[in-house]
C-alpha cells in the first residue's frame, strides 16, 4: 500500500501548534546567541543570565529544580563554608544558577565549579568554573578538581543503577578524602 492516502498528515490546528512551537524554539536560540555574544564583550552581562534562559532538553534528561528547591539546595552548599572551600555542582544547572544570581560580595567563596554535559552552561559559569561531565566516562572530570571537592551535588540523569554507580564514581574520584574540613559537623 504505497498510496498517498497511507501517509498520515497534521491537522490545520497541529500543523499551527508545531510551527508556533518551531518560531519560539529559534526566538529562543536567538535571544541566547545575542546573550552569548553580549557576554563575550562585556562580563558583566553574564550576571544578568538565569536557568530561564536555558530551555530544559528532554533528550538530555534536562528538568530544572523550582526556584524555591533550588534555593534551598544552594542554601546548603553554601553554609558554614569559607574563602577555601571548594563547591562542585554536577549534572544540576539550576542550582548554580540560583548561586550564580546571588550577590558575588554574599558568597563565602568563589571556589564554586559546575561540571555539566550540556556546554551551553559554559556560559553561565565561565570557562574557569566549567567541567565538561559525562556520567558515561566519571573519571574523565577536570583533574584539577581530583581530591579537592569539599561539598559535592550530583544530580544523576537517569534513574538506571548503572547511571548511579557511575555518579558514585565520579564523587568518590573529586571528593576531599578528609571528611572533616570544610563540612557542617552538626545538623540544625
Amino acid at each position: 500500500m504505497d498510496s498517498d492516502d497511507d501517509m498520515p498528515v497534521l491537522s490545520a490546528h497541529a500543523l499551527a501548534a508545531l510551527q508556533e512551537f518551531k518560531q519560539d524554539e529559534k526566538a529562543r536560540q536567538e535571544a541566547f546567541e545575542n546573550l552569548y555574544k553580549k557576554a563575550e564583550d562585556d562580563f558583566s552581562e553574564r550576571k544578568q543570565v538565569s536557568i530561564d534562559d536555558f530551555k530544559e532538553d528532554w533528550q538530555l534528561s534536562q528538568f530544572w529544580y523550582s526556584d524555591s528547591t533550588a534555593d534551598i539546595l544552594a542554601d546548603a552548599l553554601l553554609d558554614g563554608a569559607d574563602q577555601d572551600t571548594v563547591i562542585c555542582i554536577a549534572s544540576a544547572p539550576s542550582v548554580y544558577a540560583a548561586i550564580k544570581k546571588r550577590d558575588p560580595k554574599t558568597l563565602p567563596t568563589t571556589k564554586i565549579y559546575l561540571l555539566e554535559f550540556d556546554k551551553r552552561f559554559e556560559y553561565l559559569s565561565g570557562t574557569e568554573y566549567f567541567g565538561f561531565y559525562d556520567y558515561n566516562e566519571p573519571l574523565k572530570i577536570r583533574e584539577d578538581l581530583k581530591g579537592k571537592v569539599n561539598r559535592l551535588l550530583i544530580d544523576p540523569p537517569f534513574l538506571e543503577p548503572e547511571c548511579q554507580r557511575k555518579s558514585s564514581q565520579s564523587a568518590h574520584f573529586l571528593l576531599n578524602k578528609d571528611k572533616t574540613t570544610k563540612t557542617k559537623s552538626e545538623l540544625s
